[in-house]
């Protein structure tokens, strides 16, 4: 997040894309509500579902799946024809704006309207109670990511916020809800192919100097690893021969289950560590125990970049090391020496390679953690990223085309199929599911459909389908609802017996390499 938690109740309006805030970021939620409720502030909320936080908004609109890019243009083109543009802002701070004018030039509300089936007098709405707030929150999630144009889906909104002059102010910015728990953190600390800590690119001989000084090795590669996606590929044509899988559940979660099915059972050698066993782990050579956050030491950084102490609580069952330490005891077995004292000398070793976190340690993580950047002991941390500047100087905005989802309905599969969680579970529920009172909460698959789609497929509340896609099927049970659009289905993707990503489509965005687990064409017939 570019901006803290606290400045959503400073926002004089907030928008929320692409985010079941209440079902999946319960406690953010409750800070929008409460803005709404005691504070007046305007609340725009978009998703294809009538979600629940849609009863406290302002405006509520339902694109179809796959058509952010088009709202977003459409919402700028409608705040420049009303002169509503931060125009000093955009002077001093922006570049590029010309050519954003020319790209959202033929996003007319009627023109939206037919892409995205956005009501033109309700676009017209929503843009103008954003532009006319003094400050103006962004909030999304992975409605809005999860595309083949996430990448650009995130720039279009970001494009949004610097026209109204809202990146770099109390009450503003564009602020991903993180998706699990420490997802932040693990990026942050080089969980990504291509960067080590603090998001410094291996190719940079700068940079891998740095690591390889810290090390006490020579040639570090400089090639960026695959992506968690591109590994599937990979382990299918036989380029990849082992995967070792840490706290992750991909038989599960990942899109397209048969094709990534077929890929983990080429490779020669599949280790998974992990607090249970999950599908994937049953699929593994080798099962290494590992412990949970409660019973061990170290750090999480939450959604706005706050690093924050985790301290262990209870212990653990007995002879299982944490993470770190079976880390460290694979290196000595490969003959490469890896040896720390505790959790906090790791921690000592990436402040003092990774400059946005220098300023850190133990002692002073006591009390409610310190948001990066933080690059000197006396530096209070970064609540709010860009004030006054950029990080690069002038921000930058990007013209963004619209193009159709990867796969749209069509005769043979006229339905639009979306993804996502349920209040009472978590991912592909390892934890969730083993939880009585959660269960009794939701106990099985279902998916949410328009009635009058249900009724054309002659299937009544409570009934068995079966939903096809050009990938899969599945079983499912027929929940009627009021939430969802005339030609759009909903599937939670937290059960393994009924699987979800059997359906969906691993088409990836070329930039971040996500599926688009958000839309695919599926049919839906009587089970």
């Amino acid at each position: 997040m570019t901006n803290p938690i606290s400045d959503i109740e400073k926002a004089d309006v907030i928008l929320v894309a692409g985010s079941n805030t209440t079902e999946t970021h319960p406690v953010i939620s409750s800070a929008i509500k409460r803005a709404v409720k005691f504070g007046k502030k305007g609340l725009i909320v978009i998703d294809p579902r009538k979600i629940a936080l849609k009863k406290h908004a302002t405006v509520g609109l339902s694109p179809v799946p796959g058509t952010d890019i088009a709202w977003i243009n459409g919402m700028i083109r409608i705040i420049f024809e009303e002169g509503l543009e931060a125009s000093e802002y955009i002077a001093e701070r922006t570049e590029g704006i010309d050519a954003l004018r020319e790209a959202v030039a033929p996003f007319t509300p009627a023109y939206v309207e037919e892409l995205t089936g956005i009501p033109a007098e309700r676009l017209i709405q929503a843009a103008l109670l954003y532009a006319g707030a003094e400050s103006g929150s962004i909030l999304y999630c992975m409605g809005i990511t999860q595309h083949t144009k996430g990448t650009d889906n995130v720039k279009a909104l970001a494009n949004l916020a610097m026209v109204c002059g809202n990146l770099g102010i109390e009450g503003g910015g564009v602020n991903p809800l993180r998706g699990q728990n420490n997802v932040q953190g693990a990026c942050d600390m080089g969980g990504l192919p291509d960067v080590y800590p603090g998001y410094r690119k291996v190719h940079d001989e700068a940079h891998a100097q740095t690591m390889e000084k810290a090390w006490n090795v020579s040639g570090l590669s400089r090639k960026p690893g695959l992506t968690a996606t591109d590994m599937v590929g990979a382990a299918l044509d036989g380029s990849l021969k082992a995967l070792y899988i840490i706290g992750e559940n991909p038989l599960v979660s990942e899109a397209d289950l048969t094709h990534t099915e077929k890929g983990f059972k080429n490779l020669e050698f599949l280790v998974v560590q992990d607090i249970f066993m999950t599908e994937t782990a049953q699929a593994a050579d080798v099962v290494l125990p590992a412990l949970c956050f409660a019973e061990k030491e170290g750090t999480f950084t939450n959604t706005e970049r706050r690093v924050q102490r985790v301290r262990k609580a209870v212990d653990g069952p007995k002879g299982v090391p944490s993470d770190w330490e079976i880390t460290c005891e694979i290196a000595r077995r490969m003959d490469s020496e890896m040896s720390y004292p505790s959790p906090e000398a790791i921690f000592d070793e990436i402040t003092a390679v990774t400059p946005t976190l220098a300023g850190l340690n133990y002692d002073r993580l006591k009390g409610d953690g310190i948001p990066w950047p933080c690059p000197s002991k006396d530096h209070p941390g970064t609540p709010r990223l860009h004030v006054g500047s950029f990080a690069k100087g002038k921000g930058t905005f990007f013209p963004i085309a619209f193009t159709p989802a990867a796969e749209t309905p069509d005769d043979d599969y006229p339905l639009i199929l979306t993804t996502g969680r349920v209040l009472y579970h978590y991912h592909t529920g390892t934890m969730t599911r083993k939880s009585d009172g959660l269960n009794q909460q939701v106990s099985e698959c279902f998916v949410e459909m328009n009635r009058e789609d249900a009724l054309e497929k002659n299937l009544a509340d409570g009934d068995m389908a079966t939903l096809f896609s050009r990938r899969g099927k599945i079983n499912a049970k027929v929940n009627i609802s009021g939430r969802m659009e005339k030609g759009t289905v909903f599937l939670p993707f937290h059960f393994a017996e009924a699987a979800a990503n059997r359906l969906t489509n691993a088409k990836l965005d070329p930039i971040s390499k996500i599926p688009e687990f958000k839309v695919c064409a599926v049919k839906v017939v009587k089970a």
